[in-house]
């Protein structure tokens, strides 16, 4: 019996592991994708907006702030007092703001398991190191698009969820999650790094 719920353990965390696969595998177009998203989070509020994801790049747009990283460098200006601040993040960092960590999060140091919810897969992740900024995750996968539609974070015991729809592919210029100093010639520039 025993040995039979571990076979049958093993199997959901495969299954789990396959659906992120393919969820990763849309998202994650050589030329890039485009959501329109939702933060619901009682530590950072209500917000939404637009991302762009490019590999490990992203750029993202509020009605508050616009964020561009380059994979090393991330620019945050922040509309209400005209300034940018650049700084290095960290990958706890990142994590806490870009919807779509999950992509490589999942692969290492989580346990996975899924069930089915209506027309969806809902993938539960658990994280197996008490260092993980992020120690639990639910991603709800689309069953036919494989499109993630909700991406819900646990962190420091507070809640997050980001509600994301209008996933689409394109081909995205690398210019787009570069600071462009030219376009804020006003904004007051604060070097973090």
């Amino acid at each position: 019996m025993i040995a039979l719920l571990l076979v049958c353990a093993g199997a959901q965390a495969e299954s789990a592991k396959r659906i992120l696969d393919k969820a990763a595998a849309t998202v994650s177009n050589p030329g890039g994708v485009q959501a329109h998203f939702q933060m619901i989070s009682k530590q950072f509020g209500t917000t939404s907006g637009e991302i762009a994801i490019k590999g490990n790049k992203f750029h993202a747009t509020t009605p508050d702030a616009t964020i561009w990283f380059d994979g090393k460098t991330q620019w945050t200006y922040m509309k209400g007092n005209d300034e940018v601040n650049i700084s290095n993040p960290t990958e706890a960092q990142l994590q806490a703001i870009n919807p779509y960590n999950f992509i490589n999060i999942y692969k290492k140091g989580y346990k996975l398991t899924s069930k089915e919810v209506d027309n969806s897969y809902e993938v539960h992740l658990v994280s197996t190191d008490n260092n993980h900024r992020i120690q639990e995750m639910y991603i709800i996968v689309d069953k036919n698009s494989y499109h993630p539609t909700h991406v819900k974070m646990k962190q420091k015991d507070k809640w997050s969820t980001f509600v994301i729809s209008q996933l689409k592919t394109t081909t995205l210029n690398d210019g787009l999650f570069i600071f462009n100093s030219k376009d804020f010639p006003s904004a007051e520039i604060i070097d973090l790094r």
